[in-house]
């Protein structure tokens, strides 16, 4: 997998005119090399791929590294980078502008001296992972189902008297029996007026009958995300709980029946947006309709009214639209979804229809 990876990463390169590539975001790393641990870093040339790390990391290198030469560097890492360009008669090198601190430019730059150019460079392994094949997307599913199982387990831990922060503490510890190994983002449970916060973390907050209960939440399986979000009602539920949830699952609904490859991240966004407008409540629904989902919970491309690259058949994302009402409450529904060439599918299973509990 990591192998054909690497191919797609050197013709990246080739059309980008880049003779080497150094790759620092940790994300892109274990894209790229398989490596699972927390300090490494990789060189990509035309004809040689070496992962370096240090000593703690070795013996875990040579476990999950098949594709590349491994060397342990030493306490500066760009006088080995520097070694083995000079091997190749390479005079410039690729860095992925968007990681590295302007300390570490400063640094590389006077270890590298005159000999080597370094070139801020476009984030082609982020591009890279823009597409999933199908053994990310059967992770991604295991993922989900993590999710729905903990969204059926909260459900009979939702009562009156309990806080936001004991329900999300029960939520993290089932999904990770359930094999999670973390929550990829800090948990949502947001209830009552708490609920109108889009990203309203779990807080001492008592929960209290007939009342929203938002919950935004996902698991980390394999090293692939996952992402939901379920708001149900604590209790009985008034016209207007019903109203703006309704409304919310009509546009995610249409979202859905409408997305797929070929429209921009701005199209898609509408396609959920329209129908909260049409409704007169454009003026909460304050932030994207979805984001793409990897392996990290928020990637590229976006679904957004400013978002104009396309979707392509493969891309896994989230399908969220929401209303917020200051002082009352909002509500939020989300599903995780691969993006096909007709249509989506679905990754995301928990049920959708309107719950009180009781």
């Amino acid at each position: 997998m990591e192998e054909a990876r690497l191919a797609r990463l050197r013709r990246a390169m080739e059309q980008h005119q880049y003779d080497a590539y150094f790759i620092t975001n940790g994300y892109n790393r274990t894209y790229i090399s398989g490596f699972t641990g927390s300090s490494g870093y990789v060189l990509v040339t035309k004809d040689s791929a070496v992962f370096f790390t240090d000593f703690r990391y070795m013996t875990q290198a040579a476990e999950q590294v098949k594709h590349m030469e491994i060397k342990e560097h030493g306490h500066h890492i760009m006088a080995d980078v520097k070694e083995q360009l000079d091997k190749q008669n390479i005079t410039s090198l690729v860095f992925e502008k968007d990681t590295v601190t302007y300390s570490q430019y400063d640094s590389y730059k006077q270890s590298l001296g005159e000999s080597v150019k370094l070139i801020p460079g476009d984030a082609i392994v982020n591009e890279l992972r823009f597409i999933k094949d199908e053994n990310e997307i059967n992770i991604m599913k295991e993922a989900a189902l993590i999710t729905d199982a903990g969204f059926e387990f909260i459900l009979t831990r939702l009562r009156p008297g309990v806080s936001e922060r004991q329900i999300s503490l029960e939520l993290e510890t089932f999904m990770k029996e359930k094999g999670s190994v973390g929550s990829p983002f800090e948990i949502i449970i947001a209830s009552g007026e708490r609920s109108a916060l889009p990203h309203g973390i779990a807080s001492d907050r008592i929960l209290q009958m007939n009342e929203f209960v938002k919950m935004d939440f996902g698991a980390c399986y394999k090293g692939y995300c996952s992402d939901i979000t379920r708001t149900v009602v604590l209790g009985t539920a008034t016209e207007k709980h019903r109203e703006i949830y309704d409304i919310v699952l009509e546009a995610q609904e249409n979202a859905l029946q409408h997305l797929k490859a070929g429209l921009t991240g701005k199209e898609g966004d509408a396609l959920a947006r329209d129908v909260i407008t049409k409704y007169g409540y454009g003026d909460y629904f304050g932030h994207g309709t979805g984001h793409a989902l990897g392996i990290e919970v928020h990637e590229n491309p976006r679904l957004n009214q400013v978002e104009e690259r396309l979707l392509q058949s493969g891309m896994a994302v989230t399908v969220e639209p929401g209303i917020y009402l200051p002082g009352f409450g909002g509500v939020r529904i989300e599903d995780d979804v691969i993006i096909t060439d007709t249509g989506i599918r679905n990754l995301t299973g928990a049920t959708k229809a309107f719950i009180e509990v009781n």
